[in-house]
């Protein structure tokens, strides 16, 4: 079995980062505000950056392997003039999906563990159909708001948006 834990990411990371982003938009385009077409012209740069974790604002962890391989990723987002944060970038692969693995819990524990401090509480957003991920969320105590937000990449579509109280 792959041994793996999870950590902020740095610069380095940003191939196992954009490799991993691309198997995402492959996987699950719902889930996610970009498509797999728009994500390939990124120049290098733009994923150096995102690994880098250079503001305050965000920070992308990652289920890295022993190899540098990245299984999985989940990221906080503090927008500027947002009272709460929010969880963004949610993915693990496949074959490290499910609670007995723990990686999508390790991983959001690092994200929350992140929030804490910088609003009430963490919110997200999630395709309405995405049934696995709305029944997770609800698993760890998000809660819906009741908001619904047209999905960019679909206007006909919906997003849920569902919040976590940050209990210290």
């Amino acid at each position: 079995m792959t041994t793996w834990r999870v950590r902020p990411s740095v610069e380095a990371d940003w191939r196992a980062y954009r490799d991993l982003r691309l198997e995402m938009l492959t996987d699950t385009p719902i889930a996610f505000l970009e498509t797999i077409e728009h994500a390939r012209l990124h120049p290098d740069e733009h994923w150096r950056g995102r690994a880098a974790n250079r503001g305050t604002a965000s920070r992308l962890f990652g289920a890295v392997a022993d190899d540098g391989s990245w299984l999985g990723t989940m990221g906080g987002f503090h927008p500027t003039g947002k009272t709460d944060p929010l969880l963004v970038g949610v993915y693990v692969t496949p074959a490290f999906r499910g609670a007995r693995i723990g990686m999508t819990d390790a991983l959001l524990d690092a994200v929350i563990g992140w929030a804490r401090g910088r609003g009430e509480r963490l919110m997200l957003e999630v395709h309405e159909e995405n049934e696995p991920a709305i029944r997770y969320y609800r698993r760890r105590g998000f809660e819906p708001t009741g908001v619904r937000i047209p999905y960019p990449l679909d206007r006909t579509a919906d997003e849920l948006e569902m919040a976590l109280p940050l209990r210290v």
